[in-house]
């Protein structure tokens, strides 16, 4: 029999992929996705229709939030595996709308837990975020390092994720895995992300907004290592962990069946290096205007992956040139604008 997952946020940037992967591979995939409009909704059909008719595919317009859903879904459902991807996303959005966090990032993904310790799932992974590091400076950035000090609501969110999984591992004997994502980009991607927004603003010679005169610096991570990350983790449940010292905890693993992980592609580049390569690859020139640093922005960010690498024996390695041809190739797809790029 095949194992039957569900993957929350299917109609998502890496809930999509990650569907793909899963149905691939063989399994048994169940997307739920809100549907919301925090960008375009059409986006998230497209991509749904490329999920469609796919074999072991199948999928429910369903939100987090909604309590008594989430618990019907689990109880007609025998889902061994469970992929926490959806979340209302979007940090510097987490300043002007901070309750729709609480609602999706908390409350759904309290759901989420109660399904899961219900159903006896195998592994819940769930997405957490390199936001979660905060004002820490130290590089780069480990899963052994203190994360208690968010400068958004939206890393808040994530840290409070993480500590409500430990709980669920403690109480439950729930196996659950949190993966800090870093900078995810490529086809599919969000149009909320700085390379979808540069992107499209250079080819419609529109000004792109730079904060920070371009010098915050970013671990820009290929959607497919992320899936890669995922799809090899999902099998590996975490367990309790023998050598975890109470007198000098570690937090990236526990007493219980709990652990942490990033991902990411352990390479910084500034955003204006990432500007200048993409001028040089749509051949176009960007029209900038710089913009003061945001009180939310984290100013770098760069991965660490050691962790997962001993885990799993692979760490994302997506050259970010490649990378960028490949979303470029995409966009001009979607656009419906010819390209041949690579």
């Amino acid at each position: 029999m095949r194992a039957n997952v569900l993957v929350t946020g299917a109609a998502g940037f890496i809930g999509f992929h990650l569907s793909k992967r899963l149905c691939a591979m063989g399994y048994q995939v169940t997307g739920i996705d809100n549907l919301n409009d925090y960008y375009e909704v059409s986006l998230k059909e497209a991509r749904l229709m490329q999920l469609d008719g796919l074999s072991g595919f199948t999928f429910r317009k369903l939100d987090l939030s909604d309590e008594e859903g989430i618990k019907t879904l689990f109880e007609q459902n025998q889902f061994d595996f469970v992929v926490n991807l959806a979340a209302q996303a979007g940090v510097r959005y987490s300043i002007t709308n901070p309750r729709a966090y609480l609602k999706s990032n908390l409350d759904g993904f309290l759901n989420i837990l109660e399904g899961c310790r219900h159903s006896q799932i195998k592994h819940l992974v769930y997405a957490s975020s390199s936001s979660v590091y905060g004002a820490n400076r130290k590089m780069p950035f480990s899963v052994h390092h203190n994360v208690d000090h968010p400068i958004s609501l939206y890393a808040a969110t994530k840290k409070s994720n993480e500590l409500l999984a430990h709980s669920y591992s403690a109480l439950y004997a729930l196996p659950t895995t949190g993966l800090r994502f870093f900078t995810v980009y490529g086809p599919w991607g969000r149009p909320d992300m700085a390379l979808f927004l540069f992107t499209k603003a250079i080819l419609n010679g529109e000004p792109i907004e730079v904060f920070n005169e371009g010098n915050m610096m970013r671990d820009f991570t290929y959607v497919d290592d992320i899936v890669e990350s995922i799809v090899r983790l999902l099998p590996l449940a975490p367990q309790s962990g023998k050598n975890w010292d109470p007198m000098h905890p570690d937090p990236s693993f526990s007493f219980a069946p709990y652990e942490i992980f990033n991902v990411g592609n352990q390479s910084q580049l500034k955003i204006s290096a990432l500007i200048q390569m993409l001028e040089n690859i749509l051949d176009r020139k960007a029209i900038i205007r710089f913009l003061p640093k945001q009180d939310s922005d984290v100013l770098e960010a760069v991965s660490d992956n050691g962790r997962l690498f001993t885990k799993i024996g692979f760490v994302p390695n997506t050259p970010l040139e490649e990378g960028i041809k490949k979303f470029v190739n995409w966009f001009h797809h979607y656009e419906g604008v010819p390209t041949n790029l690579i």
